[in-house]
């Protein structure tokens, strides 16, 4: 199976910009998307073959999560029960008889971390959330996670010690998450692999220069790490300031 993350950066604009094309292209079994920044009133897509769910935060324009799925789930859940989290529209989690996905939008820090209280919170809620559900079957949790775990995640680790997304708080954070029982699939599997990155600023000609950050990922359980069969990252795939992320994993449906 075939299993897409990719922070779109608003998903009316990659729609013009070729988001269609890469979907029919790679054709996943499931693709997520963080930072739709859309309302449900705003945008009506849904792909041919794909059943579609859209969380959106009650704030316009801001945040948001979807996914797209070749297969209707059992169930599926908008949040994590959380209103402080649930309001911006972060995580959605679809199940199926083999195995549960879950795909999320991490806080970002901010500026001088003064949103830091606000992700731990988060962080400990969601670290719970996947454990509780780990203990049922395996769990898939993709998503921009919004956090590079170690230097070689990122391009200039030293000046941006202590930065959002790589401060020594979230990566601990980080840390604590696989300590319960995760594993990073794309780092697993390439442990030495450099210059893999996820996200861009537009800044200074970052993506030319391949000045970026690895902050999107595919995580699992630990004890599933031989149905990992592959880890991707797409940087040649534009449309956002992020490029997507991919799994493929040993399994079906049922």
């Amino acid at each position: 199976m075939k299993f897409i993350s990719w922070n779109v950066n608003g998903l009316r604009a990659c729609l013009n910009k070729g988001f269609d094309d890469f979907l029919r292209t790679e054709s996943p079994d499931i693709i997520a998307l963080q930072e739709t920044k859309l309302q449900p009133d705003q945008l009506s897509y849904a792909p041919e073959g794909y059943h579609t769910y859209y969380f959106s935060a009650q704030k316009k324009g801001y945040s948001g999560t979807a996914v797209f799925t070749k297969c209707e789930p059992n169930a599926y859940r908008y949040g994590i029960g959380d209103e402080r989290f649930d309001a911006e529209g972060r995580t959605i989690t679809l199940f199926f008889p083999a195995f549960t996905f879950v795909t999320a939008y991490v806080p970002n820090a901010q500026e001088e971390l003064k949103r830091l209280d606000f992700r731990t919170e988060w962080e400990s809620a969601v670290r719970d959330y996947l454990s509780d559900l780990a203990k049922n079957a395996p769990v898939i949790y993709c998503g921009d996670l919004n956090v590079a775990h170690n230097e070689i995640d990122l391009k200039n680790p030293g000046p941006n010690r202590g930065n959002a997304g790589f401060s020594d708080q979230e990566r601990a954070m980080f840390g604590e998450l696989l300590n319960a029982g995760f594993i990073d699939t794309f780092r697993t599997l390439y442990p030495d692999r450099t210059g893999a990155y996820s996200w861009w600023s537009y800044r200074f000609h970052a993506r030319e220069h391949n000045a970026g950050w690895r902050i999107d990922y595919f995580l699992v359980r630990s004890q599933d790490r031989d149905r990992v069969i592959d880890a991707m990252i797409y940087p040649d795939v534009y449309g956002s300031d992020h490029c997507p992320v991919g799994l493929f994993w040993e399994g079906t449906w049922n």
